[in-house]
């Protein structure tokens, strides 16, 4: 069994799937596939800093509130560290640790010159003004200050964060340090030096693999049945080009509920729907309601979890009736559901590779900042398209000469390549 971290975690109930436990199996099956020396593995499995800082806020209305917040840092050992900032009240450091660990065998697999991290604070953002979340942002980025920067540590959004954050972090800090340095934060506004492209960029890279998936099997995108759950921002992007490219999106679903069209959804209708009901679908005219867990077990061609985590377990997998399923969101699948499916011949495009879009046009903004030399739209989306099909047709041929799962072959890669690169660059001292 993997050692735990070195800093103590929140313990989990017997009814929760902790997403630490989840990640370390997945990191264990790849260590045992590539016959890791035991050495390699318990430094993968242990992340190189947890810091929780304290975040004291004054709310509107005078109270002082105090909150935490948690950045893991997992590994540096191919680059700088990189992961989203998540503003959720369900945020804890099993979680956050968790995350941090998927983010370095992502990156690696993309061949992306960065290692994992992962931050969050745990609160609901509706629950906020933006004048308060502009505080507690720019708190939490003043406490660590000493622990981010272009070369150091690079956040970006994730759940309950976006674009407003991003630019409230990369000004605290670039306060802090005297000069602008749009470098510190990625999926920025492009007034601040955001990339043309990052908005839509993990539910594009999601559209590409399902597209890749398809061809394989001698089939394009146009009639193919979608059902996504999750309309934000992953969710509501993949639906969109996946209905431009010609698929019908049948069902769609937000935390308050979700809608079902046998005939399909318009989704520039549902869209503009969302945007003035406080990004709800539910009630939209042209839809039957369905619940979240009446959704992810229609009968379909294709399954986006784009949510959040474990949202197909042991308790529903049966149930589910997609061919393939394509993990927009980290880890909906538990162990023993993605266990199951694969017995049954569904092909699980694993969360490492189907929602590496963000990561990937993250680092091309990145690469921009650090030149200051900016492209268009088109290249954006180019050399993201470059470096997701690249990575999905390794996985397929690593799945065939193993004869392994495409989850497992798509670890194998990316936990092989860091364990590589340790190797080479020696323990120190």
């Amino acid at each position: 069994m993997v050692a735990t971290p070195l800093l103590p975690l929140e313990a989990a109930t017997p009814a929760h799937i902790c997403p630490f436990d989840q990640a370390c199996s997945y990191l264990e099956a790849a260590a045992k596939e590539l016959k890791l020396d035991q050495g390699l593995l318990e430094i993968l499995s242990h992340p190189r800093k947890v810091v929780t800082v304290s975040i004291p806020v004054k709310l509107d209305n005078g109270e002082i509130r105090v909150l935490a917040g948690h950045r893991v840092q997992h590994s540096d050992i191919l680059g700088p560290y990189k992961g989203g900032i998540r503003y959720h009240p369900a945020v804890t450091l099993r979680e956050v640790s968790a995350l941090a660990m998927l983010m370095t065998w992502k990156c690696a697999l993309l061949g992306i010159p960065y290692g994992g991290a992962k931050g969050g604070i745990a609160l609901d953002p509706k629950q906020y003004s933006v004048r308060e979340l502009e505080r507690i942002t720019r708190r939490y980025t003043s406490e660590l200050i000493k622990d981010i920067g272009p070369s150091v540590d690079i956040p970006a959004p994730d759940v309950g964060t976006s674009a407003r954050e991003m630019a409230w972090m990369m000004d605290t800090y670039s306060v802090n340090v005297g000069h602008a340095v749009p470098g510190v934060v990625t999926g920025k506004p492009l007034s601040v030096g955001g990339s043309r492209g990052r908005e839509m960029a993990t539910g594009r890279g999601t559209m590409i693999i399902v597209r890749e998936a398809l061809a394989d099997q001698g089939k394009t995108l146009a009639g193919v049945r979608v059902v996504i759950q999750g309309f934000g921002n992953v969710g509501g992007a993949a639906a969109e080009l996946l209905h431009e490219a010609g698929a019908k999106i049948i069902a769609v679903s937000t935390s308050t509920g979700g809608i079902y069209s046998e005939q399909g959804l318009d989704i520039a209708a549902l869209k503009a729907y969302a945007t003035a009901n406080h990004k709800s679908v539910v009630g939209f005219p042209q839809a039957l309601p369905i619940s979240n867990a009446d959704l992810l077990t229609l009968p379909c061609d294709v399954l986006i979890p784009s949510a959040l985590e474990n949202q197909i377990t042991k308790e529903n997998v049966s149930q589910v009736q997609a061919k393939i399923i394509a993990e927009a969101a980290n880890g909906p699948v538990t162990l023993e559901a993605n266990q199951a499916l694969e017995a049954r011949g569904v092909i699980v495009l694993p969360d490492i590779l189907a929602n590496a879009g963000g990561v990937v046009v993250s680092y091309l903004e990145w690469v921009q900042g650090l030149s200051y030399l900016f492209w268009d739209e088109e290249r954006v989306n180019r050399e993201m398209e470059h470096l997701m099909v690249h990575a999905y047709r390794q996985v397929i041929q690593h799945s065939k000469t193993r004869q392994i799962s495409l989850r497992l072959a798509a670890y194998t890669l990316g936990v092989g390549r860091v364990a590589q690169a340790l190797n080479d660059r020696g323990l120190y001292p």
